[in-house]
């Protein structure tokens, strides 16, 4: 008798379970999808915004005009809608960015990697990691008030806004991300190539130039158009640090504007909606949403080109 309840009490437990998990795998992936369709809806919705008011623009300016002016003057007379000043001060931003960031990130990647001890990566690795955790008004007045006047006992020409100090603090906050990608990738490495190496007499900076680097390659590369697209897309660095000076220039000790900076600056209220000034916020923010979603595309087929599986 007891042993007929047992095994009726175990049988319960059991068809239970599996009602459970009937239930369970049903419910849990339709929350995902649900999730995952929310994201696609708010990608739309963010498209379908910038259209809807960027479309009206377009139809008092024209699209050739805007991408190919040299002159930047929405809002003062003789007023002038080309992109190009905003362009240009963007991508010399970006450009300081990564050529201060990639170098350092790459090589903190492969010391972290091929040479650091386990110690040593467990108090670096985080470290590097909080700086991507700041505020970046942060890193906006750390630029203003601690980085252009160092650089002005250099450069005495520069004034107090400008691209420079502007550009190596958003490879400041850039760093982290390709320090910690790049590294990720490395140690994705198999350690049978390294020991190949070293077993044919290789250094161990040749290990990590020659083996360890190419093998890696795809999420490196990654690393970097990740970079690229978040400093094209930084707001507050360049708004404090950078100035609010619409010019077509490469002359980095110049006060430039950038895209995002312009949309904060016409984004303060002052503009009456439905303005031709105020359609320029959702241009500029087109421009700049066409060319972050060009990088990411790029990123992903860097991804799968250079892809190596072991």
């Amino acid at each position: 008798m007891n042993k007929t309840s047992t095994e009726v009490v175990a049988t319960k437990n059991m068809t239970f379970r599996r009602s459970k998990t009937r239930i369970s795998d049903k419910i849990i992936p339709f929350i995902l999808g649900i999730c995952a369709l929310l994201s696609v809806v708010t990608t739309i919705g963010i498209v379908y915004t910038l259209l809807q008011e960027a479309i009206v623009f377009f139809r008092e300016v024209p699209v050739w005009s805007f991408l190919t002016g040299t002159k930047w003057s929405p809002i003062l007379p003789p007023k002038e809608f080309g992109v190009l000043p905003l362009l240009g001060g963007t991508l010399l931003i970006t450009g300081i960015a990564i050529v201060f960031a990639v170098p350092i990130g790459l090589a903190c990647a492969i010391y972290l990697n091929e040479y650091a001890p386990a110690r040593v990566r467990e108090v670096i690795k985080p470290i590097l990691e909080v700086l991507a955790g700041i505020p970046t008004i942060v890193y906006g007045y750390f630029a203003l008030e601690t980085v252009t006047p160092f650089l002005q006992k250099f450069f005495p020409s520069m004034g107090i806004f400008n691209a420079l100090s502007a550009g190596i603090v958003v490879g400041i906050m850039v760093l982290p991300m390709i320090s910690s990608l790049s590294e990720d990738a490395m140690r994705a490495v198999p350690k049978t190539l390294r020991n190949g190496a070293y077993a044919l007499g290789a250094t161990r900076f040749e290990v990590a130039l020659k083996i360890v680097l190419p093998a890696a390659l795809s999420g490196v590369v990654s690393s970097f158009v990740l970079a690229f697209s978040r400093a094209i897309g930084e707001t507050m660095i360049v708004t404090v640090a950078a100035g609010a000076t619409p010019q077509l220039t490469m002359n980095p000790l110049d006060s430039i504007q950038t895209m995002t900076a312009y949309i904060v600056q016409v984004s303060m209220g002052d503009v009456p909606r439905g303005t031709i000034e105020y359609g320029t916020i959702f241009a500029v923010g087109l421009t700049l949403f066409v060319i972050t979603f060009l990088l990411n595309i790029l990123a992903q087929w860097v991804a799968r080109r250079f892809r190596e599986e072991y």
